[in-house]
């Protein structure tokens, strides 16, 4: 088995990568940085953001495991130290591999500009440059409302509980093939109306944003930043592509949620 490790870059991470790395070679397992079969991230949630648009270009070959460096994330689930316990399962077992959702996001153009494809595994959110965000959102093909307000983030269901939660969105089982819609500071008076909440659609509904006025448009991508100009639409939907998790042992998602959020 070929395997790549993605750190953190601060001091205790790049040890922990170094030993991980001595470790699975004298197991004769191949360090490939260009073609893993698993992919370890050591530090946090980011990190392994960091690790998954490293290797999105095949999803369908690699696997990804977190080990957290600090607080206990919802990516990363092993601790330093276990380690050897981690590296034993990895030189020895067969893992089960979890399969989650994504998010694409398709951009088009008003001119003949090609069209920007994206895959987000948290979740994209779009702003105006300019003021308010005045756009139009179009569900399965039928204008749903106008939205005007500060923007709109998109998350998966595993990002449900990360920007989305803050902007009071559901959170969303990871099982389950949706993605949230959620406003941020939408401008509600008797001129102006939407919804007010967020809006969970399934896997065969697709989202898209048609701007009213002609702005540019500040979207990230996850960690990415762009700023994309003469905008047509933004396209979401749930992506045909999953993220692939080996797993060596159960990981409950709901009980996450509680040591995340609940307990001290």
């Amino acid at each position: 088995m070929k395997f790549s490790i993605r750190s953190k870059g601060d001091e205790t991470s790049n040890k922990l990568k170094n030993q991980i790395k001595r470790y699975l070679n004298g197991f004769d397992l191949v360090y490939d940085e260009d073609e893993p079969d698993i992919v370890i991230s050591v530090g946090g949630d980011g990190t392994l953001l960091h690790a998954f648009h490293q290797y999105v270009h095949r999803l369908h070959d690699t696997a990804f495991v977190g080990v957290h460096t600090g607080h206990l994330g919802f990516y990363a689930d092993w601790t330093p130290d276990e380690i050897e316990k981690l590296v034993i399962h990895l030189a020895k077992t067969p893992f089960q591999v979890v399969e989650y959702p994504l998010l694409e996001v398709t951009i088009r153009f008003n001119h003949e500009e090609e069209e920007k494809r994206y895959l987000a595994l948290n979740e994209c959110t779009v702003k105006s440059m300019e003021g308010s965000l005045v756009i139009d959102v179009v569900i399965k093909g039928e204008k749903f409302e106008t939205f005007r307000g500060d923007g709109l983030c998109i998350s998966t269901p595993t990002g449900s509980t990360a920007y989305n939660k803050a902007l009071s969105g559901a959170i969303i089982h990871p099982s389950l093939s949706a993605i949230q819609l959620a406003e941020m500071a939408s401008i509600n008076n008797r001129v102006f109306r939407t919804i007010g909440s967020p809006l969970v659609l399934p896997q065969h509904h697709t989202c898209k944003l048609k701007p009213v006025n002609d702005v540019n448009f500040d979207i990230t991508i996850d960690h990415l930043f762009l700023t994309h100009k003469d905008v047509k639409s933004i396209q979401c939907r749930v992506a045909d592509e999953k993220v692939r998790f080996a797993r060596f042992r159960p990981f409950p998602f709901w009980k996450r949620v509680k040591e995340s959020f609940i307990m001290d």
